[in-house]
């Protein structure tokens, strides 16, 4: 094939332009310099006859454009005969590009509040996505699990017991030995004050409201967050990853009520047993340290909370265990169905499944701090 060329003809009907050979890119650098030499020196009645054209890709579009001008290229779209329709539809994809004006350059001087004001819009708007697509999540599941409820057969009795062995037997030993460290030091805190004030034995009264209302539910959701709602995430999304989730849909199989339900339920059983156990770990805790640095003796101890503590704080702590539960299992299947694929998409997920579990139970339980205190309970 041979290098392309344009040459400008003297003939009886006036001027005309031959165009010859490959216009490819291989011969761009010599072409561009017979466009530069021919550049000025077509008139309007030059005639253009592109029969012995050869090839055209891009890059020769583009320099037969620069050498024609817009108004010619549009005269030759619209004869069929001059050109192939493959080589007509290539040129006129490169002139419909050419007449787009380009975009305006991002201006460089801005606004610190600008900027500032422009994060916050994006994070705004990445939240409120987020919100929705945990309302919406929280949607299907309570319509797979009311359509299931009625039907026994589909229950996963195995995969529910096994999620319920990893999510709350495997979890006893770190939050009891956790939450009797906790119970510890805020005994400590409690009988380093009060003596001041002679009131040392209102640290029991610290240890038992503290445990049975706040601490005992709030570290062991945390705790659990960090521990479940992760795996949950990276399980999910090692299945995305290894599309065996597509693999469950194709056998008819419904992901929610495969992966989802069993899980939620799980939690939902083992996350008040666990709060139970750090209620009484915290006590246990708190006990200890009085027994051996105020004097307090356990009988003491247990006799101050059966008079003093009110049977209410612990059905307030137990009563928001079923809440995060709920929220955790939720928020970490969800984020294991985002995973796109990949192993980097797995641990973004996952960090992001803690995060948010984390945030929105303490959100929680401060909403309903404020709550159960106007209430007066």
């Amino acid at each position: 094939m041979s290098p392309g060329g344009a040459e400008l003809l003297a003939t009886e009907r006036g001027t005309l332009l031959k165009v010859s050979g490959a216009w490819t890119l291989a011969h761009h650098a010599a072409l561009s310099a017979q466009v530069r030499v021919l550049d000025g020196r077509l008139d309007g009645s030059t005639r253009v006859e592109l029969g012995a054209l050869d090839a055209l890709d891009t890059a020769g579009a583009r320099l037969l454009h620069a050498l024609l001008g817009a108004e010619r290229v549009a005269a030759l779209l619209s004869d069929d005969s001059a050109l192939p329709r493959e080589r007509r539809a290539l040129l006129k994809a490169v002139a419909d590009a050419l007449a787009e004006p380009p975009a305006a350059a991002a201006s460089a001087d801005g606004s610190a509040l600008g900027d500032v004001l422009a994060d916050i819009g994006e994070a705004m708007v990445v939240f409120w996505r987020h919100l929705v697509g945990l309302t919406g999540f929280i949607g299907l599941i309570l319509e797979t699990a009311l359509r299931v409820a009625v039907q026994p057969r589909r229950w996963r009795m195995t995969a529910l017991v096994a999620n319920l062995e990893r999510t709350g037997l495997d979890a006893v030993p770190i939050i009891a030995l956790l939450t009797f460290l906790i119970g510890a030091v805020v005994a400590f805190l409690g009988a380093t004050v009060l003596a001041n004030f002679g009131a040392s034995i209102f640290t029991v009264d610290l240890v038992a409201y503290s445990f049975l209302r706040e601490f005992g539910v709030l570290l062991t959701a945390i705790i659990v967050a960090g521990r479940t709602a992760s795996s949950f995430t990276a399980q999910i999304g090692s299945m995305r990853a290894n599309e065996e989730v597509d693999a469950i849909r194709v056998l008819g199989l419904d992901p929610v009520e495969l992966l989802v339900l069993p899980r939620v339920y799980a939690l939902l059983i083992a996350l008040p047993i666990l709060t139970f156990v750090a209620m009484l770990s915290g006590i246990i805790g708190g006990m200890l340290v009085s027994a051996t640095t105020l004097d307090i003796s356990p009988v003491l101890f247990l006799s101050r909370i059966h008079d003093n503590v009110g049977l209410i704080h612990f059905l307030v702590g137990m009563a928001k265990a079923p809440i995060f539960a709920f929220l955790i299992a939720v928020i970490g299947c969800l984020e294991g169905f985002r995973v796109q694929g990949s192993a980097q998409s797995v641990g973004e997920h996952t960090t992001s499944a803690v995060v948010q579990s984390i945030f929105v139970v303490i959100v929680v339980d401060a909403v309903a701090a404020l709550f159960c205190m106007e209430m007066g309970w």
